[in-house]
């Protein structure tokens, strides 16, 4: 099941790579035809907004699975073990309830959205606010193994803190931390 999971998030990863290469074709394509042609491309504008859109929900789902979000943990690594437990299920089952309206949300203006038709390109806009399927069911699950990790006692005392740092902002903490001794 795991190898299932590491090859969709890998699927993921490549889908965001491809977004970001299409971007960058169809908008220094489109320079290129302005400025030595003085023609351009409409459809290029069009779509390299809806790679950008699918991009940042693809990357979010990414960096989600690999706690990359922002966080902010001066408070949770200074509470005893019992507060860093209550403080993930808050922060997990918030997160797990923005899901779930994102999903509704995409469900309720699905209607509209396949009727909606966008200007250049004429295709219908659920392929491109569809995407919120995809990030509710994906994310949401994402918080259900966590808080089902959490609840079960398989979560370690390391992973209740969320955020992970960066390899500067950690050398700066012992340093800080060196010094202060």
């Amino acid at each position: 099941m795991q190898k299932i999971i590491n090859l969709f998030f890998k699927l993921l990863e490549f889908l965001v790579v491809v977004c970001m290469v299409a971007m960058v074709v169809m908008v220094f394509g489109n320079v290129v035809l302005r400025y030595a042609f003085n023609s351009g491309l409409t459809v290029s504008d069009e779509m390299s907004r809806y790679c950008f859109i699918w991009l940042i929900y693809l990357g979010a789902m990414v960096a989600m699975r690999e706690g990359g979000h922002l966080g902010v943990d001066t408070l949770v690594k200074h509470l005893p073990l019992v507060g860093k437990k209550v403080c993930l299920f808050l922060s997990e089952s918030l997160m797990l309830f923005c899901n779930v309206l994102f999903l509704m949300g995409t469900y309720k203006m699905h209607d509209l959205q396949v009727s909606n038709v966008s200007p250049v390109v004429g295709i219908s806009m659920i392929w491109i606010y569809g995407i919120g399927y995809v990030v509710g069911v994906v994310m949401g699950i994402i918080n259900l193994n966590v808080l089902y990790r959490l609840l079960t006692g398989q979560i370690s005392e390391d992973e209740l803190v969320q955020v992970v740092e960066t390899e500067g902002l950690a050398a700066g903490e012992k340093q800080f931390q060196e010094g202060k001794a």
